[in-house]
């Protein structure tokens, strides 16, 4: 066989065995043309009128048109609140926001940001008619909204199972990116029961399926076309979506979503304490083998944990069986036990774990009372190895002292403890600077030079003292 001819019959050789592999792996990658047919017309845009005083700010990238709030939900100062304008009053119409429905006679889910001040609320649906919506109501805790609009027999949605979603399966979002409606995106589940900083109570999952302002409140489905969440947020450091999103599990929406609908409430958990992380040191101090669990740092002495006799220095482990990995999860885990009935705590005490049954409140409505669920003691404490907690207006008074926090507990392995600070004790200032709160004591902490010793006044059993506290320990 000549050469030319041998290498073409390689080359077709090849090609033959290439050409049924190549569509092999095209037949195993997701087809989303049937659930996209199927799930297309129960999903709706959302577009919200609000009355402001004054002329919005306009941007030339909006050809000159007002900027849509939603836009700094996603992208912060980037486009920054109006400012001035003419006197008046004007209008600010927001297309941006997506939907579903979940019920023939016209419920509809989404985000509650995507509503949030909104005077009046539009619904379009896939067909183009444009309803009025009413706000049944929202849960800013969970960013969940429920709508409903008057119409009979309209295309419904088939809501999945979101605790049994797993990490790589494929799902797909449609929604409204700019107000491009019924714009189609998919991607993969890259991880799930991810807590953010400023939504302890949503266990979200986080995908690659590129999610833009317009998606918020819009479905995401599984292969089954099944909704398995509402697409809430993307994370971005250029303003664009850059491989990370996050949706709200959908058994946690069709919860709260219930309970608007039956009771015109969203009920949770709340335990009555405020808590803080674990770090390695404090771990150590208190026995563990490792840094995990909540520690708690101060009660709410009228609060369930109070009642039930857990105490400042416990550390929660675990609730009902499942673990606390990180304090930021307490909350969540507490806040889906129903008000009202028992949650077993594993807790740490004295080195020894110990199961505490407490029977969980429901959470405080009013503005003034403490909900320190939602807020960890400042990890810049543990630097001191200390937990302190605010000092109220009577307390101050009775002292004579302007401003200061009080020692709740002390590391015994820490650096107060090195310079004879005392559970009682109240930290009037720290180098000079006086301390009012813990938030602060922790920002102090966090910025100590460790060279050199620090003075710290004191007030103790009704004298001032200062002590010497040095960050580098030998």
């Amino acid at each position: 066989m000549k050469p030319m001819t041998r290498h073409l019959f390689l080359w077709t050789l090849m090609f033959a065995f290439l050409l049924p592999w190549q569509g092999a792996m095209a037949r195993e990658l997701p087809d989303f043309t049937e659930l996209v047919e199927q799930a297309a017309p129960g999903v709706v845009n959302i577009s919200t009128t609000r009355v402001v005083p004054g002329r919005s700010q306009s941007f030339e990238g909006f050809g000159g048109q007002e900027i849509p709030d939603i836009f700094r939900h996603f992208f912060g100062d980037r486009f920054p609140p109006p400012q001035g304008g003419e006197p008046g009053r004007g209008q600010e119409r927001q297309s941006l926001g997506s939907g579903f429905i979940i019920s023939p006679d016209g419920y509809i889910l989404t985000n509650a940001h995507v509503v949030d001040g909104a005077d009046e609320i539009l619904v379009r649906l896939a067909d183009r008619r444009e309803l009025e919506a009413e706000l049944v109501g929202s849960d800013p805790q969970t960013d969940v909204a429920l709508l409903k609009v008057a119409a009979e027999d309209l295309p419904i949605l088939r809501l999945g199972d979101s605790d049994g979603l797993r990490v790589g399966e494929w799902v797909a979002a449609i929604g409204s990116p700019f107000g491009f409606e019924h714009s189609v995106t998919a991607g993969i589940i890259s991880a799930i029961n991810r807590t953010l900083p400023r939504d302890a109570y949503v266990p979200f999952i986080q995908t690659d399926v590129a999610i833009n302002p317009g998606n918020s409140g819009g479905p995401l489905f599984n292969l089954d076309g099944e909704v398995v969440g509402i697409n809430a947020q993307i994370f971005t450091r250029s303003g664009g979506f850059m491989g990370v999103s996050f949706a709200i599990p959908i058994n946690v929406a069709m919860d709260v979503a219930d309970q608007i609908r039956d009771e015109g409430r969203v009920r949770r958990g709340w335990l009555g304490v405020m808590i803080q992380p674990v770090s390695r040191d404090l771990a150590e101090s208190f026995g563990m083998d490792s840094a995990s669990g909540a520690l708690i740092a101060d009660l709410d002495p009228e609060g369930p944990a109070a009642h039930a006799g857990l105490r400042a220095g416990d550390i929660v482990l675990e609730v009902d069986g499942e673990e606390v990995e990180r304090s930021r999860n307490l909350p969540r885990l507490i806040g889906r036990v129903a008000p009202g009935n028992e949650a077993e705590l594993t807790v740490m005490r004295d080195g020894e774990r110990t199961t505490q049954s407490v029977t969980i409140g429901d959470w405080p409505d009013a503005e003034g009372e403490q909900r320190a669920e939602r807020r960890e003691a400042p990890s810049g404490q543990a630097r001191l190895g200390i937990t302190v907690s605010e000092l109220d207006e009577a307390e101050r008074q009775r002292l004579g002292i302007e401003a200061g926090v009080q020692v709740r507990e002390i590391d015994p392995q820490g650096v107060a403890a090195d310079a004879g600070i005392r559970p009682g004790d109240v930290i009037v200032s720290i180098d000079h600077h006086t301390v009012e709160s813990p938030e602060q004591l922790s920002e102090m902490a966090q910025t100590l030079p460790d060279d050199r010793a620090i003075p710290v006044r004191l007030y103790r059993e009704g004298r001032s003292l200062f002590v010497a506290l040095r960050l580098a320990r030998d």
